[in-house]
């Protein structure tokens, strides 16, 4: 099982470097850290947990806030959460957003 992402920053149209992002696992007490990092310079993340992922629900949290704050930006959305269910060994998953201070979209797709 396996979880990856890209930001893409749709006001200058490149790769949103540097965002940070958490990768959380819901569990009978609500939602738990698994693995925190930042988008590489294309933007992705291509490897949080070393393949260490059970089946459940994740959610994938881009903290946009800080990404638009360092270009001095004000966002209407700070946090831009997706939440994905892997069900079974083989899934895989690349989350993918676009971010603007003022709007966001997401695509989900399948990797192999």
């Amino acid at each position: 099982m396996k979880v990856t992402a890209q930001a893409l920053d749709v006001v200058y149209g490149r790769p949103a470097a540097g965002v940070p992002a958490r990768l959380e696992r819901r569990t009978p007490r609500g939602w738990e850290p698994v693995a925190g990092t930042a988008t590489g310079d294309a933007g992705h993340i291509l490897d949080w947990t070393d393949g260490r992922l059970v089946k459940g629900d994740y959610r994938v949290v881009f903290d946009s806030g800080s990404y638009f704050a360092n270009l001095g930006v004000s966002t209407t959305y700070p946090e831009i959460a997706v939440v994905v269910g892997l069900l079974d060994d083989t899934d895989a998953c690349e989350i993918q957003v676009l971010l603007a201070p003022y709007s966001c979209s997401m695509f989900l797709g399948a990797r192999s």
